[in-house]
């Protein structure tokens, strides 16, 4: 049978725009592929999640307060009342040492867990909340050798080869065995990836080490996520990055891997800590820390949601500096707007009372929708440059940002566009802010107090609905200028100064410690029991005519992660006009240092 020639003609052409369309899918894919190769995986998550781990309403490092199934089952209460309160916890990590010694994580430790942890994980899943586990990864932290370990120990015992030895298949076993027992989510903490046998450092380079340790972990995280899809791998010490200072450069010391997002859903930038930008309220330079190892970790091309800040903890121990609940709404807010898909609560729950936790569950509300249906995306400067910066999110219902002046100035910062679709901004509102200064939110530009935060609301989020008030413990001066004074040196670590007082107002005065290279230098002076408080180790003292004069200081805590600053503060009100103030710092720092010395006039 003859074909119709024009239905020929037609079929023809149909099939070669068939051909053409397959072909251009094909170079688009083919693009696609090239390009995704240069870039990180997406998100591993499929939303926001918020865990509370227990590390620092006990600590075993920088203090001595035992983690002990009495412990950990009073606060897993404590979550379940604030749960009922609103506030969202789909996850339980129980942190460091559950483990018995010679058990080769798969027991725990009888002294504190006599009948073992079933109960914890059954009340945990009958609750909706996921029990995760912590483990030191290869490294020897309270915990001796397996026999299955030994032929993978390093010279000196500490820490085993992943790509030698029995080591690693046993370990992943270990995961196994508690994947099968209700754990869902594993923090992976303290790894060494220059560990090897003897036999091997003696014939390979510590660049091959790291990368074979790398390698075989890496391949085993991603065998076993294959068999578990639903696990959360969090990484945590040891996988890259300088986190003991914020004036180091990029790229950092430790260098960080991106492929290490292929196996782990998050990857952790520091337990909270002093930053090296002197703030007069101690806990503000803290938040400026978590900020700045965000930016950090950002710049290397970690996305915002692969980065967990740890930035909030509300424990009793030393190692948050026993801060309990000083300072909070702020720094939860900031642990929300950095964007981060893992949000977590650390310590106490029973300081959270249940007007917190209202607020609480009303700020994650806000920021599970700015995360989960929207981005958040930064903006401004380095925190740790001392520039102002902020976090924002835009969602089609409007835009929140969150904004920080780490300076001892008055600032103002542009609140940029933050999606090519974002409306103009419009009338916006300063839905939080520390106490004192009251920021001047004029259009799409902010302005802010000397080290303050604030938040503000754009669109269906400049709603009074949104307003989370004012932090009250966090006061900012209303004014702030240069105040002038020359120190000089005073015998060693020491510095004076004597000038004519001021008459009114607050004379701030902050020191910076220095090496001889110019370089910000921390004083370690360790941890509880036995550290010294850094009050004493950072001492200010002010005297008129030798009569001593309080001097007001916030960093008078034991800090062991070190501090490389000092910032005091002393009243017009307690000097005796026309009679020169007398002032003097003394670090008990031991290697050679420089101090610098600034001054301000400040009013509250």
């Amino acid at each position: 049978m003859m074909s119709n020639p024009f239905t020929e003609v037609h079929r023809i052409g149909t099939a070669r725009r068939f051909r053409s369309i397959a072909l251009c899918a094909a170079l688009i894919a083919a693009a696609c592929a090239a390009l995704a190769q240069n870039e990180p995986p997406p998100p591993a998550l499929s939303a926001p999640i918020s865990v509370y781990n227990n590390w620092s309403s006990y600590d075993e490092l920088s203090d001595n307060i035992p983690l002990t199934g009495t412990l950990a089952m009073r606060e897993l209460d404590e979550l379940l009342r604030l749960k009922r309160a609103g506030v969202r916890f789909d996850y339980y990590m129980m942190d460091a040492f559950w483990f018995a010694p010679d058990g080769a994580y798969r027991t725990w430790r009888k002294p504190n867990w006599p009948n073992g942890p079933d109960a914890w994980i059954q009340k945990c899943r009958r609750n909706g909340v996921l029990p995760g586990l912590w483990f030191s990864t290869n490294t020897l932290v309270k915990i001796q050798a397996a026999p299955a370990w030994k032929d993978s120990l390093n010279a000196d015992g500490g820490a085993m080869s992943f790509f030698e030895g029995g080591f690693l298949p046993d370990f992943m076993n270990a995961l196994q065995f508690w994947y099968d027992h209700g754990i869902r989510m594993f923090k992976f903490d303290f790894v060494d990836m220059t560990a090897a046998t003897a036999a091997d450092a003696a014939t390979m380079s510590k660049a091959e080490i790291k990368e074979r340790n790398a390698t075989a972990f890496r391949n085993a995280l991603l065998a076993f996520r294959r068999k578990n899809p639903d696990a959360v791998l969090l990484a945590f010490n040891g996988f890259g990055g300088t986190l003991d200072n914020t004036y180091s450069p990029l790229p950092f010391r430790d260098p960080t891997d991106l492929r290490w997002l292929e196996a782990f859903q998050m990857e952790y930038t520091g337990d909270p800590r002093p930053s090296d930008v002197p703030e007069a309220n101690f806990w503000r330079s803290m938040d400026i820390y978590s900020d700045h190892m965000v930016r950090r970790f950002e710049q290397l091309g970690f996305p915002l949601e692969r980065i967990d800040s740890t930035g909030f903890m509300a424990g009793k121990t030393g190692t948050i500096y026993y801060r309990a609940m000083h300072a909070w709404k702020g720094a939860f807010l900031l642990m929300m707007a950095r964007g981060g898909w893992v949000n977590t609560v650390h310590g106490n729950l029973e300081l959270i009372g249940n007007q917190d936790a209202h607020w609480m569950a009303r700020a994650q509300s806000l920021f599970f929708e700015l995360q989960g249906l929207g981005r958040i995306h930064t903006f401004g400067g380095i925190p740790g440059d001392v520039q102002p910066y902020g976090f924002g999110g835009v969602t089609a219902r409007g835009s929140v940002y969150v904004v920080v002046n780490p300076a001892q100035t008055v600032a103002t910062i542009k609140l940029p566009k933050l999606a090519p679709n974002q409306p103009a901004l419009g009338p916006g509102r300063i839905q939080f802010r520390d106490a004192g200064f009251q920021p001047q939110l004029r259009g799409a530009q902010i302005s802010l107090g000397p080290g303050q935060m604030a938040m503000a609301g754009f669109g269906a989020y400049a709603s009074p609905n949104y307003d989370f008030g004012i932090q009250s413990d966090v006061i900012i001066p209303r004014s702030i200028a240069p105040f002038p004074i020359s120190f000089h040196d005073a015998g060693p670590g020491s510095i004076e100064a004597s000038i004519q007082p001021p008459a009114h107002g607050v004379l701030r005065v902050i020191v910076q410690q220095k090496s001889p290279d110019g370089q910000l230098r921390r004083t370690w002076a360790g941890g509880p029991p036995s550290g010294q408080n850094m009050g004493k180790v950072f001492a200010f003292s002010a005297s008129q005519n030798g009569r001593a004069l309080p001097v007001r200081i916030d960093y008078d805590k034991v800090i062991w992660s070190g501090l490389s600053w000092a910032a005091g503060e002393i009243e017009a009100n307690d000097l005796t006009p026309g009679i020169p103030l007398s002032l003097r710092f003394h670090s008990a720092e031991k290697d050679p240092i420089t101090l610098n010395g600034t001054a301000y006039l400040v009013e509250y």
